[in-house]
């Protein structure tokens, strides 16, 4: 039984399906690692404030000590809004990669299915070729070859 047309289509397709959620599943991890760095930035930039505050009051300017508040305050906003974000976005790169896992596993299945089939089939060919090779000296087999090379019949 040959490979049948419909079945290699299927393989092409989940082949394909596997690549399209594989390219979601990137794009997801992608937006993850651009919120992340995005809090670390908010992170470093309420660090700074800080450092402003603490050295504003060494030299007891008091416009450096509201812009190093104002840095912290808007720091930390921007941290508060990239936290619930980046667990939805965590959330869909789960979801994401459980379906392209999924995906991988049925275009495997498939080419399994092929494997096997192409197997059999070459387990087929092999013993229709033996099979010819043994009719073939079975017919020959009436003859015995003497040792001038001259064919007797036994």
């Amino acid at each position: 039984m040959a490979v049948s047309r419909s079945l290699q289509r299927l393989f092409e397709v989940r082949g394909l399906e596997e690549e399209l959620s594989q390219a979601a599943l990137e794009e997801a991890i992608g937006n993850l690692r651009r919120l992340e760095a995005a809090l670390q930035a908010a992170e470093e930039r309420e660090r700074y404030g800080r450092r402003h505050v603490s050295a504003s009051a060494a030299s007891a300017d008091a416009a450096d000590r509201i812009a190093g508040l104002e840095e912290m305050r808007a720091a930390s906003r921007q941290a508060k809004a990239l936290k619930p974000r980046i667990e939805e976005i965590e959330a869909e790169v789960a979801a994401r990669r459980a379906k392209f896992l999924g995906k991988r596993m049925e275009r495997r299945q498939v080419e399994t299915l092929i494997r096997k089939i192409e197997t059999a089939n070459a387990r087929v060919a092999g013993r229709r070729a033996q099979r010819e090779t043994d009719d073939w000296f079975l017919r020959g087999a009436g003859r015995a070859v003497s040792a001038g090379g001259a064919v007797e019949k036994s």
